[in-house]
């Protein structure tokens, strides 16, 4: 199936040098970086994650998403969704790919990854993040592929692959899980010590990951002959509509637990984020965007007039996609680690170097993802053809 790669119109190679370019730029200052430094980042004493954890974080999410899809086909045998099932999966390693690829622009040497395989450490979160990530992109990559190329063969994929999907499902959770437990495991950080983290990062990864999918698949139904089907979009909607609400819930509940506690610890990462704090608010106005975007995000997904119009939901979930990446991944980070635990305000913005790379690992996943949708469209065709 990989000769469907490498067919395509010039609008196909067009886009697909276009992404390249965006990857060597971005790896151009990688090579800048690994020569000078992560002084060329926006990092500091104060601040040890940033712009790349921070796309790493809602990657992870992304990639959890595609669990929205799998569980109700496999599981439930909702056979609408047999249509998009193998681009949540193939959407899902992409994601994956990504993530792993920030985690290695984030190490100073990117050879020292090996000692987690080398002096492996059980009672380390980051040992399992690291087991659960290469373990989901393992299995979406068996699971999607085998199920594939048994649909362009015209038989039903084999049954060995049955139990490495019903272990697909909750690894899915695993991930996200996990890694919001490398936050909410430090103490010395109130904004990140709470037991809601988790559900607040899966509740946005089912809102991003399908929100993403939708307007993927709209993106198909227009380039390509392939019609990913109306009632999969809306089924996707629904669970953008809920995942958002509950998002928004969650976060608030933390505002509540903190304030009505009234913790100066806890209360001062949120203010900083929203209001500013003493003096410093470099995040504000992003923080205030991320919720208008995700409020706006659902009165348009969870009103069905507006939902089942596609135009209008493809603006919802942009909508959405946007407010959750700037809540999770900036303010999720910012906001940890200002104030520090010793309450000093150290500011972070990225660098331009910094953008550049995680502009390149982006352009790298979707590159990825292009070739592997248009291996998935390409048999859909030759199938439905």
């Amino acid at each position: 199936m990989l000769e469907l790669a490498i067919k395509g119109s010039k609008k196909y190679y067009g886009w697909m040098a276009f992404l390249s370019a965006i990857v060597v730029l971005g790896f151009f200052y990688y090579l800048k970086q690994l020569d000078f430094g992560l002084g060329i980042t926006g990092l500091s004493r104060d601040t040890s994650w940033g712009f790349y954890i921070a796309n790493f974080t809602f990657l992870v999410g992304v990639a959890a998403g595609g669990v929205m899809v799998v569980l109700p086909y496999y599981l439930h045998d909702y056979k609408a969704y047999g249509k998009v099932t193998i681009l949540g999966e193939f959407l899902a390693i992409a994601s994956v790919l990504m993530c792993v690829t920030f985690i290695l622009v984030d190490l100073g040497q990117p050879t020292r990854v090996l000692n987690v395989f080398l002096y492996p450490s059980p009672n380390s979160v980051l040992f399992w993040d690291t087991i659960v990530l290469n373990g989901y992109l393992f299995l979406n990559i068996v699971i999607g592929w085998n199920v594939l190329e048994a649909e362009r063969n015209g038989i039903h994929y084999q049954k060995w692959l049955k139990p490495l999907i019903y272990i697909s499902i909750p690894w899915a959770v695993s991930i996200h899980t996990v890694t919001a437990y490398l936050y909410c495991g430090l103490p010395g950080r109130g904004f990140w010590m709470t037991a809601i983290l988790a559900p607040r990062f899966l509740s946005s990864a089912f809102a991003a990951g399908p929100a993403l999918l939708i307007l993927l698949c709209l993106i198909i139904r227009r380039v390509t002959d392939f019609d990913p089907g109306r009632e999969q979009i809306q089924a996707l909607a629904k669970t953008v509509a809920y995942a958002i609400c509950i998002n928004v819930f969650f976060f608030l509940c933390e505002v509540f637990v903190a304030f009505y506690s009234n913790i100066p610890e806890h209360m001062d990462h949120i203010k900083y984020l929203f209001v500013g704090l003493h003096g410093h608010g470099a995040y504000v106005p992003w923080m205030w965007a991320s919720f208008s975007l995700m409020i706006a995000g659902i009165v348009l997904t969870v009103n069905p007039y507006t939902r089942k119009n596609e135009g209008v939901l493809a603006v919802a979930c942009v909508l959405i996609f946007a407010g959750t990446w700037i809540d999770k991944g900036l303010g999720m980070i910012a906001g940890g680690f200002t104030p520090s635990p010793l309450h000093e305000i150290n500011e972070y913005i990225p660098s331009i170097p910094e953008i550049l790379i995680a502009l390149g690992v982006w352009a790298l996943g979707f590159l990825v993802l292009t070739a592997l949708y248009k291996i998935a469209v390409g048999v859909k065709e030759e199938v439905h053809g």
